[in-house]
């Protein structure tokens, strides 16, 4: 039998799912059971279809055709990759022991928007760190927090210690540009201090059966205030197409906060928790198995526009300057 894994835990109470038919370790048996993973716990394959024309089923026909006669185990790799790159989401992975299966074209075929060249010219060498965050009171008396991974831990005495290193500025950057996601508690450890009374941010739905529209109703989530130092002035985050997964969510909820505006790059999305499966050859395949919404109710799985979308110029580049900072900066001084 194969066991559905979850990848990380958001939502309490969920039941990991069996699946009990068995395939051959062969590139049709491997190709059929991954086709199968997805059909019965993808979780957006009727979203996808409504979005630009996925065939699920027609995907099969292909493939199916892809896997015939001898291959080689690099060759089935390369195959059920291209098949799972019909999802277009940066979730979903196969992995191997000589490589992993990725869709990255979410962010490849976009500008960053983003430079580590003008981050360093504007963090100088006298900025903070409280654990996985950087900050620094730029010299407009504006505050920049810079968090690069919602990977990278960070506590509430920590925040604490940030917010009120820059509680006299007249506003705050939180850049969160290049934020590939990480822990969700991180996001909402964070959003919660920028939230002044108990908000709906979004909902979710989990998946009750194989079919494709089996799914429990919108359960609604909501960002409790911090009980510890919070942020009531205004505050600016930065995005770009690099912005995914939990730092995907974590803009859906500063952008339902009355005192936050976005400013940057449409997100790059990633709004489904992934969960894991394996494969007869061995083989692990991570994939998105429940669907989260904005405040609105709507999908964020391919990211969310800003309030401001602004875009680093070249002629900016070359005078040292970061034009989402700048933008930000003006914007908090009016």
């Amino acid at each position: 039998m194969r066991k559905l894994l979850y990848i990380f835990c958001l939502i309490p109470l969920f039941i990991s799912c069996v699946d009990e038919e068995e395939f051959a370790d062969t590139p049709q048996g491997n190709m059929e059971a991954l086709w199968k993973i997805i059909d019965e716990h993808y979780c957006f394959l009727d979203y996808k279809q409504q979005e630009y024309g996925l065939d699920w089923d027609a995907v099969h026909q292909k493939y199916k055709e892809r896997v015939k006669g001898q291959l080689t185990r690099k060759q089935q790799f390369e195959v059920l990759c291209d098949m799972l790159g019909e999802l277009r989401d940066g979730h979903v992975n196969l992995s191997a022991a000589h490589d992993i299966g990725r869709y990255w074209s979410w962010f490849e075929d976009y500008p960053t928007n983003f430079s580590d060249t003008l981050i360093r010219r504007y963090m100088g060498t006298d900025y903070q760190i409280a654990s996985g965050i950087s900050y620094k009171i730029l010299d407009d008396n504006i505050g920049y927090i810079r968090y690069e991974s919602f990977s990278d831990p960070i506590g509430e005495g920590n925040l604490n210690e940030a917010l009120s290193h820059m509680i006299l500025c007249r506003g705050l950057i939180i850049d969160i540009r290049s934020n590939g996601g990480g822990m969700l508690t991180n996001a909402e450890k964070l959003a919660a201090r920028f939230c002044q009374e108990k908000t709906l941010v979004g909902y979710y739905q989990h998946k009750t059966g194989p079919g494709h529209q089996d799914f429990s109703d919108k359960e609604a989530r909501y960002l409790e205030p911090s009980a510890n130092v919070r942020w009531n002035k205004p505050a600016v985050v930065l995005t770009n197409r690099r912005v995914y997964s939990a730092a995907n969510e974590f803009a859906v909820y500063m952008k339902t906060l009355p005192n936050v505006r976005l400013v940057g790059d449409h997100t790059g999305g990633g709004a489904g928790m992934p969960f894991s499966s394996s494969l007869p050859c061995g083989w692990s395949v991570r994939f998105s198995a429940v669907p989260m919404y904005d405040a609105q109710g709507e999908s964020a799985e391919f990211g969310i526009e800003p309030d401001y979308n602004v875009q680093q110029t070249d002629e900016d580049f070359a005078k040292g300057r970061d034009t989402l900072i700048e933008f930000a900066r003006q914007l908090l001084v009016q």
